[in-house]
């Protein structure tokens, strides 16, 4: 699984910022307090767009109500592995697999918690 950091997240941002500043319209990125949202690497972007990009940080421990993301998690650890145990890695693998093939055409938006 590739690792998304603050260098990626940089990458992305410019990328979203290349497309969006000819149109004259702001950017709001909804974000967590992960780290990554606020690494120091991000600093020089952020203040290069401040006019036209900003980070609305939700506040801390704030559940799926406002982070979807969160809900979906906690959906995938009670069907994947909450109080179970899995002899290796590849037996892991193969029940994340099976959950998230079960759920694929599901849009995220549609969980109930």
């Amino acid at each position: 699984m590739p690792h998304f950091d603050a260098q990626e997240l940089r990458h992305y941002l410019h990328q979203v910022m290349a497309t969006f500043r000819k149109t004259g319209t702001e950017v709001v990125m909804v974000v967590d307090r992960s780290g990554i949202h606020r690494a120091h690497k991000l600093d020089a972007t952020l203040e290069h767009d401040h006019s036209t990009l900003r980070f609305h940080c939700l506040p801390a421990h704030c559940g799926h109500h406002l982070n979807p993301i969160e809900g979906f998690w906690r959906v995938m650890k009670g069907a994947i592995g909450a109080g179970r145990c899995f002899g290796d890695l590849g037996q892991l693998y193969k029940r994340t697999r099976q959950v998230l093939m079960a759920h694929q055409e599901r849009p995220i938006y549609e969980f109930h918690w």
